[in-house]
């Protein structure tokens, strides 16, 4: 049985029944009788419109009770014991509980870690760009707040050389100690999720300091931390059966044996930034094929993610024991890297450059890797501003862990963030059945699947999350939205309204139609700019759905701040419908 509360939080906040639009008010004349809405009609409503085909007259009861107690509508509702008004109806469909997303777990959570695609955050340490930023335990915390499951630590030596830094190695950044961000992790890994962290540790360190980190790692978390029983797992345990643990991944010390010396993974000069802005991005979101290059680059890409190590004459057993998720060295043939080992599962690691090209010359081996194995994609070098590449390249092959820059912002991680609303925010989205049971190519041309319908009617709120002269000094906002899709090439597509002139309550009533052939990737974007004709349109706020996820009839729909933060009271009411 579906629990419905009422939030009061709508006291002063949205306009009266009288600015409600027209295609609301039919709906609520098809639905009630004599300007009431009662809990039998409520009901049919909440099954013929919003698609809740297990609504119970009980439930519809308990929405008309609540919205009695709200002091706003109690002078309407207390001669309409019975139902609710247009203003209560109204109110109703603007309210929290009328999101289009479910707010629970209900993916089946018992395949194998390698059927999900997993929040990963990329040196999750760092709280601005990566060269010449502070490294804190705070941008960690954030992270593990927002339900991101998938942590980086960069381990090098301290000064001393007698305890463990995290830092960027070879830049300017500032570094914190290790044992500050275990804890850290510990207090913070389940506050949003109970599924499972997986901490990604880069190797810079002696055996002797492994075998401090070892300690660290066990006393600090210790019934936590999740370690196999044997060197090499043959599947990967499932989500569920992780519930509440701490995974440590990294490549087996042995692999380091033999190797040069330290090379930092991301060891690049300032002067090799590129020339952009804070987490900017290109307007339809492809790959620059142009972006700046840099002579050491192939050798950057060869050890990011999984680095070099000092010749030493032993590692440190306790420290090779708690590697449950074991990375692999990618060989010079990067064919030779996807094969598939029936009696083993590895991680990989390839940066967005290498990944590119695997991509153009083996995108079925990549698939057909990943079906079993673990991915992990990680931003170039080049991107010092803490910039990000397009998510789903790596999501369509099959990619679980694709990591993102969290320190800025952009709409490359606005799709981030969206796929991750998916399965009640837990951090773990299972990856659609075309990705696991057959080798998918998302360049093919496929028929239209399913086609999402999508009426956005008007928006509220801005008022109280802007002061009155952010938009325009003497007038009221211009505001426009755009709607679109992000997903596989074929279904990308963006669209926007007209401009309501001088509104703070724009109400649009338009509609748009996206057929779509890969529904399940596909990503719903909203955002909403202010039209200025002398300067750069200002934004309004933004959010990004699963599509598969909709849930379709009249929704209220939150929308988000730059970084992906929910603004208190900006919403849009709109319409979903899948036809």
């Amino acid at each position: 049985m579906t629990t419905y509360r009422v939030c009061c939080c709508f006291k002063r906040r949205f306009r009266s029944a009288t600015g409600t639009p027209e295609a609301v008010k039919e709906v609520f004349e098809k639905y009630s009788q004599h300007g009431v809405m009662g809990p039998e009609e409520l009901q049919r409503f909440m099954v013929e419109v919003q698609g809740e085909h297990k609504t119970t007259r009980q439930e519809a009861q308990a929405i008309v009770d609540a919205h009695r107690e709200l002091k706003h509508l109690s002078a309407a509702l207390h001669h309409h014991h019975k139902g609710l008004t247009l203003d209560g109806f109204f109110h109703h469909l603007f309210s929290e509980n009328n999101s289009p997303i479910s707010p629970v777990v209900h993916q089946d959570m018992k395949a194998p870690l390698s059927h999900y695609f997993v929040y990963t955050g990329h040196n999750s340490y760092l709280t601005g760009n990566q060269i010449s930023s502070v490294c804190s335990d705070v941008p960690i915390v954030k992270a593990l707040r927002r339900g991101v499951r998938v942590i980086e630590l960069d381990m090098w030596p301290n000064s001393t050389k007698d305890d463990i830094d995290i830092l960027h190695g070879g830049t300017l950044t500032t570094p914190v100690e290790l044992i500050k961000c275990l804890r850290s992790i510990k207090e913070h890994a389940f506050t949003a999720s109970p599924y499972p962290v997986i901490i990604t540790l880069e190797d810079h360190i002696t055996p002797d300091l492994q075998a401090k980190v070892a300690k660290m790692i066990t006393e600090t978390f210790g019934e936590l931390l999740f370690v196999s029983k044997s060197e090499y797992l043959e599947e990967f345990p499932s989500p569920e059966e992780l519930k509440m643990k701490i995974i440590i991944s990294t490549k087996p010390p042995k692999e380091y044996l033999g190797k040069k010396s330290f090379k930092d993974k991301d060891q690049v000069s300032p002067k090799a930034a590129e020339d952009e802005a804070w987490g900017a991005e290109v307007e339809d979101l492809q790959v620059d094929q142009n972006e700046l290059q840099i002579e050491n680059e192939k050798e950057l890409d060869e050890v990011h993610g999984d680095d070099d190590q000092k010749t030493q004459p032993y590692v440190a057993p306790e420290y090779k024991h708690l590697i449950a998720i074991k990375a692999i060295k990618r060989s010079s043939s990067l064919k030779d890297s996807l094969m598939v080992d029936p009696n083993k599962v590895t991680r990989l690691s390839l940066g967005e450059q290498k990944f590119e090209k695997a991509v153009a010359c083996h995108a079925a081996e990549l698939v057909r890797f990943t079906q079993r194995n673990i991915l992990r994609v990680y931003p170039k070098a080049t991107r010092v501003t803490s910039s990000n590449y397009n998510p789903l390249l790596g999501w369509s092959h099959g990619a679980q862990m694709v990591a993102m820059n969290m320190q800025g912002y952009g709409r490359s991680l606005w799709l981030m963030q969206g796929m991750f609303r998916a399965n009640g925010g837990c951090g773990y989205v299972k990856k659609p059945d075309i990705l696991m049971k057959n080798v998918f190519n998302p360049k093919a041309v496929l028929p239209v699947k399913k086609t999402l319908k999508v009426r956005v009617y008007m928006g509220d709120g801005w008022r109280y999350d802007f002061g009155q002269t952010h938009f325009d000094t003497y007038s009221p906002p211009d505001f426009y939205a755009r709607i679109g899709i992000a997903g596989v090439q074929a279904d990308a597509v963006m669209k926007k309204t007209k401009a309501i002139e001088d509104n703070w309550t724009p109400v649009w009533d338009e509609e748009f139609v996206f057929p779509l052939t890969v529904p399940e990737l596909a990503l719903l974007r909203i955002e909403v700019h202010e039209y200025d004709m002398s300067e750069k349109d200002d934004f309004g706020g933004q959010t990004c759905l699963p599509v598969w996820e909709l849930r379709p009839g009249i929704r209220a729909v939150s929308l988000c701040d730059r970084k992906g933060d929910k603004l208190s009271s900006v919403k849009l009411l709109m319409r979903f419908e899948f036809i």
